[in-house]
């Protein structure tokens, strides 16, 4: 009997399961597959239902010393006054945390901000990488990476999240092991904010514009190592199967099909700390206009916010909002990086997107999700008058780097006040050639994305 290859499937966190455990990139692989993971019993229950692996283990427990934490953090602030001379943009800059509670936090990023003075220029930033990859070296987790990947011989490792802490050690000890690395960027927004920590073999990008973006923020990474795939989150829209029922949908989250659906996605606290407000405009602008008979509101919490600042809002208008709330798993612990989509949730978010009729959020991804519905997504624009975050501004979201892959301002429909809540929700008129212009930049070949990752990993 021939002896099965190995593959590792490196998922530190549980942000990836969807695109690549639910999708068919693992799927009737014939290689064999090894998790390596930090879920809990009834997550791995979950995945063993859709990927069959020959065994699973836990990653060891990660604790970063200070040399590698100050050393990441200096390269990334570095990185961060390297990456906006490069596309003249400061807001790269709001991806570092310039205010610390605590003082023992204040001196020690403090000092970082100071030293990132003398590493102005990029010959001295790979000089910090080289340091870095030589402390996570000098690790007893390091070593017991090392041990794993000797005992389990895999003839690659597949990480889903290029930011990773405790997936850096491993694909060190990879490395020197010469067993293949692979990675793929997360999100779109990604590569700008300097959080790569991983150095690998080979890096799977969404799109031609991402893989342009990894040649402009680090040059030193050869360009025959990045490869275009696309990213298998959007393959689960063409898929039929993955839209419930009307009946079913509507009766299930209580929403009237008579009425025109209003999505409103929520983002996490950090990002968009005025979402209740928000949605407490639309809901009074409908209300007052005496749309509320046509129109009902979807919220859709974002996933990892479980802070219930939505509540008072939504009891208020409980004749107008429905929440269907994402079908995530929350373990114990409450981390983001602890919690997963179920695979229910995949067909809860496509038939959101099928059945709704418009999406209002502040900048989110969700506009591409909404879009291969060719569905209008609406940014909202403007500020509120009574900011829960002094210092934040909807303006500075619009900033980001990510968002200059725009092809037109006509992409979205932009919400710039509150008093043009009605018409802009209520006027279907809208052009959906420039979104689909966007989607060809960002996304890609969104199409055959899992089989293009199964040819880069050579899985049959």
């Amino acid at each position: 009997m021939i002896k099965k290859e190995k593959i590792m499937l490196l998922f530190p966190d549980g942000v990836g399961i969807r695109n690549y455990l639910y999708s068919d990139v693992f799927k009737g692989a014939k290689e064999e597959l090894v998790l390596l993971h930090d879920f809990d019993e009834a997550t791995i229950k979950t995945l063993k239902e859709n990927v069959i692996f020959s065994e699973d283990l836990r990653i060891p427990v990660y604790k970063e010393t200070i040399k590698e934490k100050f050393l990441r953090e200096l390269i990334c602030l570095s990185r961060l006054y390297c990456n906006s001379k490069k596309v003249a943009n400061l807001s790269l800059l709001t991806n570092w945390n310039w205010k610390q509670n605590t003082l023992s936090k204040k001196i020690f990023y403090t000092s970082i901000e100071i030293t990132a003075s003398f590493f102005k220029k990029y010959s001295s930033i790979l000089k910090l990488e080289k340091w870095y990859q030589k402390a996570i070296r000098n690790t007893n987790f390091y070593g017991e990476a090392k041990s794993i990947l000797e005992i389990m011989g895999p003839k690659i490792i597949f990480c889903s999240h290029q930011r990773a802490l405790k997936a850096a050690p491993f694909f060190a000890a990879a490395n020197d092991l010469g067993i293949h690395t692979t990675t793929v960027i997360y999100s779109w927004d990604n590569l700008p904010k300097a959080r790569l920590a991983l150095r690998a073999d080979s890096y799977l990008v969404w799109s031609e514009n991402m893989k342009k973006e990894m040649e402009l923020y680090y040059p030193e990474i050869p360009i025959t190592t990045i490869h275009v795939t696309g990213t298998p989150q959007f393959e689960f829209y063409d898929d039929p199967r993955n839209v419930m029922e009307k009946e079913t949908f509507f009766k299930k989250y209580k929403l009237d099909p008579s009425k025109k659906i209003i999505c409103f996605s929520g983002d996490d606290i950090k990002t968009s700390p005025d979402d209740p407000s928000y949605l407490k405009d639309i809901a009074e602008e409908i209300t007052n206009a005496g749309l509320h008979g046509a129109y009902q509101i979807l919220l859709r919490r974002c996933p990892v916010d479980v802070s219930g600042r939505f509540d008072e809002v939504v009891k208020r208008y409980s004749d107008l909002i429905r929440e269907v709330p994402p079908l995530w798993y929350y373990n114990s612990s409450k981390d983001w990086t602890s919690v997963y989509p179920l695979e229910e949730d995949v067909k809860l978010l496509v038939s959101t997107a099928f059945y709704s009729d418009v999406v209002v959020n502040v900048g989110s991804t969700m506009a591409f999700d909404f879009g291969m519905f060719n569905k209008r997504c609406i940014f909202i624009n403007y500020d509120q008058q009574n900011k829960t975050v002094k210092d934040w501004s909807v303006k500075t979201i619009y900033q980001y780097q990510h968002f200059r892959s725009m092809p037109s301002h006509n992409a979205v429909i932009w919400l710039n006040s509150k008093e043009e809540i009605v018409e802009k929700v209520t006027n279907s008129e809208y052009d959906s050639n420039y979104m689909k212009l966007w989607k060809e930049i960002v996304i890609g070949d969104h199409l055959n994305a899992s089989h293009s990752i199964k040819n880069k990993l050579k899985i049959d």
